[in-house]
């Protein structure tokens, strides 16, 4: 459930502005049409869909052996703008364009863990969002309307095979490495053991094979909050005020999950917004409720309401022990590449537990794997937030897997 975007420059101290030697500088978004009439993209429910377009952005240069690309796949509501400075923020009224460093912009550059010196990367838009890749509210060639929900239910399978769309229209044989945290470690998991032969390594930050009950309940929770929003009307909101309380509520349940118990009480405690006596009123009072009000009113400033409700149910559908029948180590057996784990000691969300089920799947099938348990107080954002933890390990195994 995380959201990248929400980590604020306060947290980013020390980030690279666009003429910085460690930063990859002005970027500038790609869009390529990747499924049309004659080549339609299979979606696990059934469904063809076409056209289908994504927005994706690239760092660093492709090595002559092309052996040195790698794809960075982001979480709930990220985009494709991982790193360095968009050059579109100026010109573009769409609310995702901001003056801001990319939402992996420490981990990506020159010297950096995904040092671009010597590494390609490419990071693309999920279908169903609202940041440039088609979604719902694209217009359905068959009706010259917004899709809305008439918009095919997707899953994270789907987001990975329209990703090998990509890699081929690249003209990108074979990858060294998948990486992403959460959601988009899950996608890499899923690269893993559904294209084994294309990749040559994947990097899991914060994830699981699936989600817990209580993720799907927070989940259902703030889907409802967004469909009982009067202004909901069906998903067909386009032409008219969109359903902003529902997602302001959406988002601020979602928040709760990326925190732990350490990072909120150290943040907020029980500290009043106005000094440290009540007001004896119902509306704010707590600082952490000011807080969780200000990130929703800031999410539904740059997001749609039906890509949330597409997204997490993604999100719940996502189950890595599925193809093995539920046996993780059997569905796993199809993964050649070499994996590395990384799980952070608060994250409740995708707890360090859930990670280690991945690492003895793949042990059981003798694959490498390398699983580290880091210590964080941040919670689920600690892959956003610990990069200085981090980005050794990645640098590490990157510089094994190139030397293999």
């Amino acid at each position: 459930m995380t959201d990248p975007l929400h980590v604020s420059l306060e947290k980013r101290e020390g980030f690279d502005l666009p003429d910085s030697p460690r930063s990859v500088g002005w970027t500038t978004p790609k869009r390529v049409l990747l499924a049309d009439e004659r080549s339609p993209l299979p979606l696990d429910c059934g469904v063809e869909l076409f056209p289908v377009t994504v927005e994706y952005e690239t760092y660093g240069s492709l090595s002559g052996a092309g052996d040195n690309a790698v794809f960075i796949l982001h979480a709930l509501s990220g985009d494709a703008h991982a790193a360095g400075w968009d050059a579109c923020w100026k010109q573009d009224d769409r609310p995702w364009r901001e003056r801001r460093p990319g939402w992996w912009d420490e981990m990506i550059g020159p010297g950096k863990a995904f040092d671009t010196n010597c590494l390609f990367v490419v990071c693309a838009n999920l279908l169903g969002s609202c940041y440039g890749s088609t979604g719902p509210g694209e217009l359905n060639p068959a009706t010259g309307q917004p899709y809305a929900l008439d918009f095919p239910v997707i899953t994270v399978e789907d987001w990975v095979r329209l990703q090998v769309r990509l890699q081929d229209y690249l003209g990108l044989d074979r990858l060294l490495a998948v990486a992403g945290g959460s959601l988009g470690g899950q996608q890499a998991l899923a690269w893993a053991m559904n294209y084994p032969d294309r990749i040559r390594s994947a990097i899991i930050l914060a994830a699981a094979p699936r989600l817990s009950a209580q993720g799907l309940a927070f989940n259902a929770v703030g889907r409802q909050a967004i469909m009982n929003d009067p202004c909901f009307q069906g998903g067909r909101y386009y032409d008219s005020a969109p359903p902003e309380r529902g997602l302001e509520l959406a988002r601020m349940l979602g928040h709760i999950t990326y925190l732990s118990y350490q990072s909120m009480e150290g943040k907020f405690g029980r500290r009043y917004q106005n000094g440290f006596q009540p007001c004896f009123q119902l509306n704010s009072e707590f600082a952490v409720e000011s807080y969780l009000e200000y990130q929703g009113q800031a999410f539904v400033r740059r997001f749609d309401a039906n890509s949330y409700l597409y997204l997490t149910r993604a999100m719940d559908y996502y189950d890595a022990a599925a193809p093995g029948e539920g046996n993780l180590a059997l569905a796993c057996s199809s993964i050649r590449a070499a994996m590395l784990l990384v799980a952070y000691a608060s994250d409740w969300l995708y707890p360090p537990r859930e990670t280690r089920q991945i690492a003895r799947a793949l042990l059981a099938n003798q694959r490498p794997v390398t699983y580290v348990e880091l210590p964080s107080e941040y919670g689920h954002d600690a892959f956003l937030l610990e990069t200085a933890k981090t980005t050794p390990l990645v640098r590490s195994f990157l510089e094994k897997a190139r030397s293999k």
